[in-house]
């Protein structure tokens, strides 16, 4: 395989056998997803080496941008780790009422549903606990670091807090620009390339529900080939060419198994870190010897998924996809990608 590239303004788009794949294995991918996924529209990115290997595009224009659901929670981590090496938070252990004091602020009857309201347990809440879903914000009877709970809610805390650090969310005019999408943009979209777009979304919720302070989820949007820039900067640590856009340190940690989630949860979790899913305990993919354990990925419901195999210097990027389930990544494409590879 040719050495690694990072895509300019265009990717470097080559023959599968350049970058050591057999077409054939390719094809076969392409066949297993036309047949699960029936008529519905999708986008396929193969990239490795720094090259896209293998594309293909069904209802969606190659660089049209759509939302990626909680695949964006990956950016979200890559946001929290360049906040803290910019000084503008002082640790993923600082305590996020410090920066985003409102989320206090919701008394009984104002959260998004009976039951739901900000505990004073939820003062403790650090950033680490929020990016791994183990904060129990708003959950009655979760201390904070002691039960994973994916949770929207806590996300668009920790992205409103973030934001906050860096002047760009008014609680008294949420959508306000800049904001916390445009910040991922100069962050990380710009430095490598991509163009990434936002657009808040919420929940369907009763009208007494404080959606300023926990609503408003950053939906960012992406075209397929830049879920491959993402999985490409993912893949090589943070850094793009001569620049580390994300520490790489932050990038270690952040696609290992959470801490808190190890120590408190049944071995059957342990398949998340920081914002990724990831496969160190083989947890990911159903456990397939075939997939190596250095493996993660940037999911999202409706089959949203950037699939990352630092090993073989490989990115997949699907979406949208056939499977709902967050975590498993639809392990047969990548079962079929990998087996393309050629290389000894």
């Amino acid at each position: 395989m040719e050495a690694k590239l990072f895509p300019g303004d265009d990717w470097t788009r080559v023959d599968p056998r350049e970058a050591g794949m057999d077409p054939a294995g390719l094809a076969r991918a392409d066949a297993w997803i036309e047949e699960v996924i029936g008529d519905r529209p999708y986008r396929l990115v193969v990239a490795r080496g720094g090259a896209i290997v293998h594309e293909r595009y069904r209802g969606i224009a190659p660089d049209e941008r759509l939302a990626i659901a909680s695949a964006a929670k990956s950016l979200f981590s890559s946001m929290l780790g360049i906040a803290i090496a910019e000084g503008r938070i002082p640790s993923a252990d600082a305590p996020v009422v410090d920066y985003f004091p409102e989320m206090m602020d919701v008394p009984e009857g104002r959260g998004p549903k009976a039951g739901r309201y900000a505990y004073p347990k939820d003062r403790a809440i650090t950033f680490r606990q929020l990016i791994s879903n183990t904060s129990g914000y708003m959950k009655p009877g979760e201390e904070p670091g002691t039960v994973f709970n994916y949770q929207t809610y806590g996300m668009n805390v920790l992205c409103h807090a973030i934001a906050r650090a860096y002047g760009c969310y008014d609680i008294a005019n949420p959508v306000a620009r800049p904001g916390f999408g445009e910040l991922v943009q100069e962050k990380i979209g710009a430095p490598i390339g991509a163009r990434l777009g936002n657009a808040y979304t919420n929940f369907k919720l009763h009208p007494e529900a404080r959606l300023e302070v926990f609503g408003y989820y950053a939906g960012i949007q992406v075209s397929g080939p830049d879920m491959a820039r993402l999985g490409w900067l993912w893949c090589n640590r943070g850094r793009w060419g001569d620049v580390q856009v994300v520490p790489e340190a932050w990038m270690v940690e952040a696609v290992g198994v959470n801490p808190d989630v190890r120590a408190h949860c049944h071995e059957d979790l342990w398949r998340y870190g920081y914002g990724f899913w990831t496969n160190q305990e083989g947890m990911l993919f159903d456990g397939w010897g075939i997939i190596p354990r250095e493996a993660f990925a940037a999911l999202g419901a409706g089959g949203h998924a950037v699939i990352v195999v630092p090993p073989e210097e490989l990115v997949i990027a699907l979406a949208p996809g056939p499977y709902q389930i967050a975590g498993r990544a639809t392990p047969e494409l990548v079962r079929l990608v990998l087996r393309a590879i050629t290389e000894s």
